[in-house]
């Protein structure tokens, strides 16, 4: 299947959502793409700032673009509803709050055209506002040349230096399209079943190590309700990660190494619920969370997919003091 022939060779899928004061830097990066061979899509998510007049203005002077609005439905709800109205060749996602240097995508773009890509997988820096020095996102050492997506995800999972990231990245949309991949709406860090999911599909897959997309490392402060909200629904989401990545490794369990890896990745991050537990405002939040995650099986899940005694004994721990918190 191969694009019609007045797509564009790059799709910019851009979900915003209250960004006002980041959101023109972002845009500036976007005016810098030749406009003849690209499209931007502009989902606003429900924004109740400046975001509508900022994109309205924008699009008015940039004709390759298009805003989409939508109620508020969470970034994995805007990403699909922007990947749905794609057309181009290549398709990025870009967060709205972040920026990326000029020429960074048409360079991933040139990567997948040169080698048959399926998804190019490219660098970036954390930007910390000037609080501190940008540092870059990946410093590992990939070998060059084309891929398995599955032995780049078992490299990086080696090296414990996977991240879970999909605005690096510069993905085949027609692959895409026949992979079936989209976003689960209403969770937070949608990124991890994805990305793996992306590796475990993909036959050709290749790493540029230049940085050129700029993560911008933002200090939030939040109300205590908005924050327990919040807490909440990153507890969900991990729980539904960890339950996803359990599908995927007992999906190739003709590749134990890897299964195994992902066993690993999965109780690592599920770990990190009780993290997000500690900060609750409230005692009798916190005993709530850990009572459901008894209840709904989660410490069994991580029991059962840890790979070492290391694991086992911060999972054992956990459990004892819920036991303790709940009496």
């Amino acid at each position: 299947m191969n694009p019609a022939p007045e797509s564009p060779l790059l799709s910019f899928v851009v979900p915003v959502y209250n960004v006002a004061p980041y959101l023109p830097r972002c845009l500036e990066s976007l005016a810098q793409v030749d406009a003849a061979n690209s499209e931007v899509i502009l989902v606003d998510d429900g924004s109740t700032d400046d975001c509508p007049a900022i994109l309205a203005e924008w699009s008015r002077a940039h004709p390759n673009a298009v805003t989409l609005r939508q109620p508020n439905g969470g970034l994995s709800a805007a990403r699909n509803t922007g990947l749905a109205r794609a057309r181009g060749r290549y398709l990025a996602f870009v967060d709205s709050d972040d920026y990326f240097e000029p020429g960074y995508y048409e360079r991933l773009a040139a990567l997948c055209e040169a080698e048959a890509l399926e998804v190019a997988f490219g660098n970036g820096s954390y930007h910390f506002e000037g609080r501190r020095e940008d540092l870059p996102i990946y410093t590992d050492a990939v070998p060059p040349g084309v891929l398995r997506g599955a032995d780049l995800l078992r490299l990086r999972l080696r090296n414990r230096s996977l991240l879970h990231m999909v605005w690096m990245h510069l993905y085949r949309r027609v692959w895409l399209e026949a992979q079936a991949l989209r976003f689960v709406p209403g969770l937070i860090h949608e990124d991890v079943p994805w990305t793996t999911r992306v590796l475990l599909l993909a036959e050709r897959v290749a790493y540029h190590p230049a940085p050129g997309y700029h993560y911008r490392q933002r200090v939030r402060r939040f109300a205590p309700q908005d924050n327990d909200r919040r807490l909440a629904t990153i507890i969900d989401s991990s729980v539904h990660n960890a339950r996803a990545l359990e599908a995927l490794a007992r999906a190739i369990a003709d590749d134990p190494e890897l299964g195994r890896l992902l066993r690993w990745q999965l109780v690592d991050g599920g770990l990190s619920i009780f993290h997000k537990i500690r900060q609750l405002s409230g005692s009798g939040l916190r005993r709530a969370q850990l009572a459901r995650l008894r209840r709904d099986g989660v410490f069994a899940l991580l029991w059962r997919n840890a790979t070492g005694f290391a694991q086992r004994r911060r999972i054992a721990r956990n459990y004892l003091k819920s036991l303790v918190a709940a009496a």
